[in-house]
């Protein structure tokens, strides 16, 4: 069975093992001190938070222009990339020491050495990221198209009895007054604007108008016609405002609990991305799921003396969005695994 075995060790001596007790403040001398691995799952987190603010004359958009615009002042938060690591640290936890010896360490086939201090088999493999990166919904606008008029004309005459000697007779009524223009005038005013709007630049484009346009007065007229149009289209449609968010977030998984679901993180329309202990926003749950390791035969120990390893157990790493799943991958963790020996004889020299 290939085995990985990691242990962390500050020097390059010679060692026989011998196992040590509880953490002092300071570690014996003439030993060197290794920890057990353990893994920490590094989640990357970018989010866009969108702010949007209606237009005061969107109830009327669908009648004058033809359109169905967002109706109210909203902030929505939505995921855009999610990297998950896992990366390997010490477990504090999990300390033994070594004597030294005038063996030497079998380190060219067994062993390797990283810059960070990590000992271990040549074929493992750390740090392997997951990323994904999410869809963003995207609905067809059609807003700033066609250049007709949403309403139709219809005749009709109004009336009013007048009454006379020996019958009544209908009166045609006028009457003037100056009275303030109504939410609702000053939308149809405004819609009539942007439609005037869309017809002059499709007379500039198409030549039907007797000015003469060419060259870069031509793209000028365009581009103001359609600066203004966007201004205006903005009473209507609303506008919104973005802000990129990134954060990272770090779980730990607990070895011995029954449960492996962690919330990694959450997140809040109001404040966007949050740790997972403000309440404020839905959780995005991690959950774990150990491969089961197959035990082995019983072997009594005698005298002789062994060195600690950690065999990690693979698990299948989900996040969760409530019901939807965000992302899945396997990856080794060690403190979920299985702690065991080997005969100091087989490493060293």
């Amino acid at each position: 069975m290939n085995k990985t075995l990691v242990i962390i060790l500050t020097s390059f001596l010679a060692v026989m093992p011998m196992a040590v007790s509880a953490q002092t403040n300071a570690d014996p001398e003439g030993y060197v001190t290794y920890s057990l691995p353990s893994t920490t799952i590094t989640l990357d987190v970018e989010a866009v938070q969108e702010r949007f603010y209606a237009g005061p004359y969107a109830k009327f958009a669908e009648k004058y222009l033809g359109i169905k615009p967002r109706m109210k002042d909203e902030t929505t938060v939505q995921l855009t990339q999610l990297r998950m690591t896992p990366l390997v640290e010490a477990d504090q936890s999990r300390r033994y020491s070594l004597t030294a010896s005038k063996k030497g360490l079998n380190t060219s086939s067994v062993f390797r050495l990283s810059s960070a201090g990590l000992v271990t088999f040549a074929d493992a493999k750390f740090a392997d990221e997951s990323v994904w990166r999410f869809p963003v919904e995207v609905k067809g606008d059609f807003s700033d198209k066609g250049i007709s008029s949403n309403l139709t004309s219809e005749s009709t005459t109004l009336y009013r009895n007048e009454k006379k000697e020996s019958a009544y007779n209908r009166v045609a009524v006028q009457q003037n007054m100056v009275v303030e223009k109504t939410l609702e005038q000053k939308a149809a005013e405004t819609a009539s604007t942007i439609l005037d709007l869309r017809r002059q630049r499709l007379q500039i484009v198409t030549g039907d108008t007797d000015a003469t346009y060419s060259g870069e007065a031509m793209g000028a007229a365009i581009e103001e016609l359609t600066r203004l149009e966007k201004e205006y289209m903005t009473l209507f449609v609303g506008y919104s405002e973005f802000q990129t968010q990134k954060m990272r977030f770090d779980v730990i998984p607990e070895p011995g609990r029954e449960n492996q679901m962690y919330i990694a993180f959450r997140i809040s329309d109001k404040n966007g991305l949050a740790p997972a202990d403000d309440l404020t926003g839905s959780p995005v749950v991690m959950e774990i799921v150990p491969q089961e390791i197959v035990q082995t035969d019983a072997v009594k120990k005698g005298k002789e003396e062994v060195i600690h390893y950690r065999i990690p157990a693979i698990c299948t790493v989900k996040l969760k969005d409530g019901a939807n799943l965000l992302l899945q991958s396997r990856m080794p963790v060690y403190q979920l695994g299985q702690d065991s020996s080997i005969p100091a004889s087989l490493v060293l020299k």
